[in-house]
């Protein structure tokens, strides 16, 4: 455990009211808290603005120039945590959907599994919509199939703990920056050799809350992340079948 420095990453698109409980979560506890605007309105400028200035000392706030997508947000805030020095950062979705009182137990995971990614798969309510649960399905047995293994039990859900090191080593591989991007690199962590703990984590999907999930576009988008990793296991079959083999 020598060595290891936690924090957090939020990728912002227009979620100003419910981030800030979010953030208060991990500043009381004085964890690092990168939030990453992505290219939101000015209502939610000035709520992270004020966010900022309310934790001056555990909160950094990076703002891009234009909505890039959730993706690219994420590995902004990931890049920034390495350059303040963070081993890890638990990944977590600013619409507040996801139990936050589950950090701290995925923390304590990612202390003793250092070298993992610690990946959330979600325990819904009644909230949940139902074409979710569907799309959901599909991804996870697209898992399978790409992975050749059922060690991956979520391929979608923003609850994550990221080892640093590793995850920035595969940046360069990584092709899909908007809703496609947490099935693309878990995946492609996953092919690095980077082992996967998935630990549950209660969903909810409050009243009125916005959701930045485009149908067809983002449907679009997730259809071809899994073209591209269908044919991308192809290519490494071999290695995914060793992988296989010692996992028995």
């Amino acid at each position: 455990m020598n060595g290891i420095k936690q924090g957090a990453v939020i990728p912002v698109y227009n979620h100003g009211s419910t981030a800030e409980p979010i953030v208060a979560f991990f500043a009381e506890r004085h964890i690092p808290v990168i939030l990453v605007d992505d290219g939101s309105y000015l209502k939610t400028k000035a709520a992270l603005a004020k966010i900022e200035k309310k934790y001056p000392d555990d909160v950094t706030l990076l703002t891009l120039p234009e909505n890039r997508g959730k993706g690219a947000a994420v590995m902004t805030g990931i890049e920034m945590a390495a350059n303040l020095g963070l081993t890890h950062v638990l990944q977590i979705d600013a619409d507040g959907q996801h139990d936050i009182n589950r950090a701290e137990p995925f923390f304590e995971l990612s202390k003793e599994h250092p070298e993992a990614l610690i990946c959330g798969y979600p325990e819904y309510d009644a909230t949940v919509p139902k074409n979710r649960l569907t799309g959901r399905k599909i991804t996870n047995t697209m898992l399978v199939i790409e992975t050749l293994s059922h060690d991956l039990k979520d391929g979608m859900c923003g609850f994550r703990v990221y080892p640093v090191e590793s995850t920035l080593k595969i940046k360069n591989s990584l092709s899909f920056p908007r809703m496609g991007f947490d099935i693309d690199i878990l995946v492609k962590l996953y092919w690095s050799g980077v082992p996967v703990i998935s630990s549950p984590v209660k969903v909810t999907y409050p009243e009125g809350g916005i959701s930045n999930f485009r149908m067809v576009h983002d449907n679009i988008e997730i259809s071809m992340v899994h073209t591209s990793l269908f044919f991308g296991m192809l290519v490494r079959l071999p290695k995914l079948l060793a992988m296989r083999k010692r996992n028995g």
